[in-house]
C-alpha cells in the first residue's frame, strides 16, 4: 500500500487514489466507513468496536508539488515538475491502517471492549485538513489520539511544533500602458513588493523562533502593462497561536499600509491556521516503551549502500555520524521548552484530545523533509521498515489504552487539562 501510494502521488485535497485504496482495505477488514468528513472529498473515518474508550489513530497521505523523484541516490524526476512524497505521507497513513487492522484482530481474539478509529486526513501539507475535520466534531469524543511522522531518528515527540497561519493577500490596482501612460496606473505588484519590504523590516521586532516566509503567486501579466492584480502568499509561524495572532495583526497592518501608500486595494484570505501541538508526556512515554518492545530495525548491506550514496548529496555530506540510519530509540531528545521550527494540523487535534506522537528512522541522518532525497528514500525498504516500527508502536500503545494500563488514560487527560490551562479549542479557519 505504501509503495502504491508513493507511485501515485497526489497533492492536498486531491488524494483520491490514496484515500480510495485505504478505504477499500479497511472496509475489507470489517471497518465501517464514514466518508467525506468535514465536507472534504478525501477525508474519512474508519471505525471498529463499540463503547469506551475511543482511541483514534491519525493518518495522512498527501504529497508535495514539484518533488517527483525515482528511487535513485541521485536527482532524477519520475515526472517533470510532478508531485512526490517528500514528507513520507505514503508511510504515515499506511502505518495507521496497519496498526488498526492488527489491533482489530487482537480485540476480536480477546473480546476487548472499546472503539478504534482510523482518521484518513487530507491536506496536512497545507495545514488545514484536520481543521476542517475538527469543525465537523469528529475528534470531540476521543479519549486519546496517536500519530507519528517519518524522520531520521526513533524517538518520542515530546516537544511542541509551532502554530502557523497560511494567508494570501490580494492587491488590486489600475492597469495602464507602462511606457505611454504609467501615471494613470496603480501597480498592484508595487504594493506586494512594498508589503514584503515592510514585513522584512518587521523581522527585527518579533519573538525569537518566529518564521515569516512568502512567495509571490501573481505578479502581473506583462512588463508593459501596469499590473492590475498581484498576490502574495505568507506563512507566519510562532510558538503559540496567540503569538501568531499578534504577528498576523501587524502583517495585516503592513498590507493595509502598502495599499494606502500606492492607492491600491487589498483583501486577504486565511487558508490554514493550526494550533501549536500539545505534547502529552504520559502518552509519549507509553509510545516510547512500546517502541522498545517492537522488533528492532535492521538493514541489509544493499540498503546501507543506498543511503551512503544518497548521503553524498545531503547538506551534511562529509560530516561524521555514528550511524546514518539510527536504530537506537530515544525518549525526548529535543531541547525542553523550545518549539520545533515546523507546523502541523495535528496541533488542532492535540487541543481537542490527549495526543501522543513518535518519529521513526525512515531516512538517513541529515535528510531534510520536503526534498528530492526524502522522496527517494521514502520509496524504499528503509522507509517501509520505519513505517512498520511506527505501526507496531501505535498498535501496542492503543492496546494499552484500551485496557487502560496503569491508569494511563487518566494521567493523559490530567496532563491535557494542565496544558490547555482553561483555554477552549476554536478552529482557526
Amino acid at each position: 500500500m505504501a509503495q502504491d501510494i508513493w507511485d501515485h502521488p497526489q497533492t492536498a485535497y486531491e488524494e483520491t487514489y490514496a484515500s480510495g485504496i485505504q478505504k477499500k482495505e479497511l472496509k475489507n477488514h470489517g471497518f465501517t466507513i464514514k466518508d467525506q468528513v468535514g465536507g472534504l472529498d478525501t477525508a474519512f473515518v474508519a471505525e471498529f468496536g463499540q463503547g469506551r474508550p475511543i482511541i483514534g489513530i491519525l493518518g495522512e497521505y498527501d504529497a508535495l508539488p514539484g518533488l517527483s523523484q525515482t528511487v535513485s541516490p541521485t536527482k532524477k524526476e519520475a515526472e517533470p515538475n510532478g508531485p512526490g512524497h517528500g514528507c513520507g505521507h505514503n508511510l504515515l497513513g499506511t502505518a495507521g491502517v496497519e496498526a488498526v487492522v492488527a489491533l482489530k484482530e487482537k480485540m476480536e481474539e480477546e473480546g476487548l471492549a472499546g472503539t478504534i478509529r482510523y482518521y484518513g486526513c487530507p491536506a496536512e501539507e497545507v495545514l488545514s485538513g484536520k481543521t476542517h475535520m475538527a469543525k465537523s466534531g469528529v475528534f470531540d469524543d476521543l479519549d486519546s489520539a496517536l500519530t507519528w511522522h517519518p524522520m531520521t531518528r526513533n524517538a518520542s515527540m515530546d516537544v511542541s511544533m509551532q502554530s502557523m497561519v497560511s494567508i494570501k493577500f490580494h492587491f488590486k490596482g489600475k492597469p495602464a500602458h507602462a511606457a505611454a501612460s504609467p501615471e494613470a496606473g496603480r501597480s498592484a505588484l508595487d504594493s506586494v513588493e512594498m508589503m514584503n519590504m515592510g514585513v522584512n523590516y518587521l523581522r527585527e521586532h518579533v519573538p525569537d523562533g518566529t518564521r515569516m516566509h512568502y512567495t509571490i503567486t501573481d505578479g502581473g501579466l506583462a512588463p508593459n502593462i501596469v499590473p492590475e492584480k498581484a498576490s502574495v502568499w505568507y506563512f507566519l509561524r510562532g510558538s503559540s497561536k496567540e503569538e501568531v495572532e499578534g504577528i498576523l495583526h501587524r502583517v495585516q497592518n503592513i498590507a493595509k499600509g502598502a495599499a494606502l501608500m500606492n492607492e491600491t486595494e487589498v483583501e486577504s484570505e486565511i487558508i490554514g491556521f493550526p494550533y501549536e501541538t500539545l505534547p502529552n508526556d504520559p502518552l509519549n512515554e507509553l509510545m516510547y516503551h512500546n517502541m522498545l518492545e517492537s522488533a528492532p530495525l535492521e538493514y541489509t548491506e544493499e540498503e546501507q549502500a543506498f543511503v551512503e550514496e544518497l548521503a553524498h548529496s545531503l547538506p551534511t555530506a562529509g560530516k561524521p555520524f555514528e550511524e546514518l540510519l539510527p536504530t537506537s530509540i530515544s525518549f525526548n531528545p529535543y531541547q525542553p521548552g523550545v518549539s520545533m521550527p515546523g507546523s502541523t494540523d495535528v496541533g488542532d487535534v492535540s487541543w481537542i484530545t490527549p495526543t501522543g506522537t513518535i518519529t521513526t528512522t525512515c531516512a538517513p541522518v541529515g535528510t531534510a523533509l520536503h526534498s528530492w532525497q526524502a522522496t527517494a528514500v521514502f520509496g524504499t525498504q528503509v522507509g517501509y521498515k520505519g513505517m512498520h516500527l511506527a505501526a507496531s508502536s501505535m498498535a501496542l500503545t492503543a492496546y494499552d489504552l484500551l485496557i487502560n494500563k496503569d491508569d494511563v488514560l487518566e494521567k493523559a487527560k490530567e496532563t491535557f487539562k494542565q496544558l490547555r490551562d482553561g483555554k477552549e479549542y476554536q478552529a482557526g479557519i
